[in-house]
């Protein structure tokens, strides 16, 4: 049975133009910029891939990377923000490694 595809051709253009303009928009910006441009186009990935999205994905979009502003620029308080990305990334692997790589037990 195939899987159903989260992102059609638009979708992914469309977040394709974003990362390529946020690429050609750092070469001018302060270098704090890019991590907001990166979260933001995280941000988008998820509206999109959400509603086709499993319930883990979901939980993840809906909890942890919801948590985590897309337009935060850490220059004040750039510790915290640092913690809150890595809580982020290792709730996300916690989620890829149940995805894909479930216990056996």
């Amino acid at each position: 049975m195939p899987v159903p595809w989260v992102l059609d051709e638009d979708d992914a253009l469309e977040l394709l133009a974003f990362l390529v303009t946020a690429a050609r928009t750092q070469v001018e910006e302060a270098a704090e910029y890019g991590p907001m441009r990166l979260l933001s186009a995280a941000h988008r990935l998820a509206e999109t891939i959400g509603p086709r999205a499993s319930e883990g994905t979901r939980e993840f979009i809906d909890g942890s990377l919801r948590r985590m502003p897309p337009l935060a620029v850490p220059r004040e308080g750039r510790d915290d923000y640092v913690a809150a990305l890595d809580q982020v990334c290792r709730e996300l692997a916690e989620h890829l490694t149940s995805r894909f790589a479930p216990d056996p037990t």
